[in-house]
């Protein structure tokens, strides 16, 4: 079989709006359970992601109190994140059939400028076993290893931290 190249279609950020609930849990249930499943347990991936157990409009308030960000390629969502004033991000999620393509390089940008338009000095995130490799690319440091229990299952992340200039 030949490789094609397909030329790169322009990544659009906006923000999250209610419209967008339901196609960001699904980039945020299927990057879990197809992009993280080389690292963890089917066990582990059922408690992460909670496939068909979340309730829409409680994903959607926590969506919009974050002030998440939304990117689209050809008018379709293929990622989300946001970031706290302080320089928290909860959440940094591809379309697995997006990955390796600059969604989350160019959300991650969006959000560096972001937290250093405000008062932040430093990003930090809690970094999946699977996106540790991205982050530490991106100039993150590992702070801590950490085991959080989920459904009384433990999982492995990182809590990682990269300092940032505030203008």
């Amino acid at each position: 079989m030949d490789c094609v190249a397909y030329p790169a279609q322009p990544v659009i950020l906006r923000p999250y709006a209610s419209t967008d609930a339901e196609a960001t849990l699904a980039v945020f249930t299927e990057a879990i359970l197809q992009t993280a499943a080389a690292d963890y347990s089917r066990e582990q991936l059922a408690v992460w992601a909670r496939p068909g157990q979340r309730d829409l409009r409680e994903w959607d308030a926590s969506m919009q109190a974050r002030g998440s960000v939304v990117a689209e390629v050809d008018g379709r969502v293929v990622g989300f994140s946001d970031v706290s004033a302080d320089g928290y991000i909860d959440m940094l999620f591809v379309a697995p059939g997006f990955t390796r393509r600059g969604i989350a390089s160019t959300l991650l940008a969006f959000l560096e400028r972001r937290a250093c338009a405000g008062e932040a000095t430093s990003l930090s995130a809690d970094v999946s076993i699977t996106a540790r490799p991205f982050f530490e690319h991106v100039g993150f440091g590992v702070v801590r290893e950490q085991h959080p229990v989920r459904g009384g299952v433990e999982l492995t992340n990182y809590r990682m931290c990269k300092a940032i200039a505030p203008r």
